[in-house]
């Protein structure tokens, strides 16, 4: 066999395995392994398509809905599109404890499962925050930013019951 014929063949060879593998990506059960993400609004458009899916749920922590039982390690909250008044929001349920930051009017992402009860199943809570670090202004408290996290913390945890608003 020449040079030429054998890098051919191993053309061909490498084409078809190529081929093969995109093929397997693009007609076999792949869909079956995404994960959605949505916002409450788009999550609630797709009726009975979103309750058998693994869904990342994405928004902010509606004001007033936090409720912690620290002693059930339960926590429901809302999750809506925005903090405006009337925002397209939904239940969630979590069994994890909640990130230290965790708070109203937050950025999170829940991972979990959305059921037929209007309760979004939280396996996975994180909050978004920021990566920015700045420094205290001259004669600004070095503490106060603890301010925001023990008045959301006493609010939470003295808070406890079943479901939210």
């Amino acid at each position: 066999m020449t040079p030429v014929a054998r890098n051919r063949l191993f053309a061909l060879g490498a084409l078809l395995v190529a081929g093969a593998g995109l093929g397997f990506v693009a007609f076999g059960n792949i869909g079956e392994n995404l994960v959605y993400y949505w916002s409450p609004s788009e999550m609630l458009a797709q009726g009975d398509k979103a309750y058998t899916a693994t869904i990342r749920l994405g928004g902010v922590v509606q004001p007033g809905s936090i409720q912690w039982n620290a002693e059930h390690t339960t926590l429901h909250f809302r999750v809506a599109n925005d903090v405006k008044e009337g925002a397209a929001s939904v239940l969630v349920r979590s069994t994890e404890t909640p990130p230290q930051m965790f708070r109203d009017k937050i950025g999170v992402v829940v991972e979990g499962t959305y059921d037929a009860s209007g309760v979004f199943s939280s396996n996975r809570l994180m909050v978004n925050h920021s990566n920015e670090y700045r420094a205290p202004k001259e004669g600004e408290d070095p503490n106060k930013w603890r301010e925001t996290l023990s008045d959301s913390t006493t609010t939470a945890s003295t808070t406890t019951g079943a479901g939210a608003r």
